[in-house]
């Protein structure tokens, strides 16, 4: 059966119209992945600039892993003229590191026995230098249990210097001041002192 000129024109017609839609379906489709393309790289661009803001080990977040020196003295009570000295110092990412490290804790209470206005003053931005020097004289590279303290032992701490222990009635001191409580942490150990410890 042979079709006439108007079925031939009316077919023509349907299948221009197929093309056509079929080139539009297409053209929709490259355009839906440009625009993920284009998503994704503002987003893979934008996770980059998170990722720089965040500075040193501290920025870390890690809600599963025990926490380490600096994490549990920031939860302690008692610590937070440390804690505040530790940040004044810099020394925020060195002791968030993997360590390990022992450091010797002074309370508030042992800052409160130093002369009038001397912690304000180490605070200072000018005095970050000997700040410094005073804590990396609590931290030890390492890690030192009580149980490994023996009397006479000395241990030569970050700043150069050494501490020395000695042992007495079953009880435990660092130049003289008494080790009260200890915390084992996910880069080393805190002992809790009753003094800041003074290089001699």
């Amino acid at each position: 059966m042979e079709l006439g000129k108007g079925d031939y024109f009316v077919r023509k017609s349907l299948i221009m119209k197929n093309i056509f839609k079929v080139i539009l379906l297409c053209a929709t489709v490259i355009f839906a992945c440009n625009s993920n393309t284009g998503n994704k790289t503002n987003e893979t661009a934008s996770n980059a600039s998170a990722a720089q803001d965040m500075v040193g080990q501290s920025g870390v977040q890690d809600d599963v892993s025990n926490p380490n020196i600096v994490q549990v003295a920031v939860k302690s009570a008692d610590h937070s003229t440390l804690v505040t000295a530790v940040k004044a110092a810099g020394l925020v990412d060195a002791l968030s590191n993997a360590g390990p490290f022992t450091v010797f804790a002074p309370t508030n209470a042992a800052f409160a026995k130093l002369p009038a206005g001397t912690v304000e003053g180490l605070l200072k931005p000018e005095k970050k230098d000997d700040l410094k020097s005073i804590l990396e004289y609590h931290t030890y590279v390492g890690v030192l249990k009580t149980d490994m303290f023996q009397d006479g032992q000395e241990f030569e701490q970050v700043s150069g210097q050494k501490i020395k222990i000695t042992k007495k009635d079953g009880k435990t001191f660092v130049n003289g001041s008494e080790i009260v409580g200890s915390v084992n942490t996910s880069n080393g150990v805190i002992h809790v002192i009753n003094d800041v410890l003074l290089a001699k």
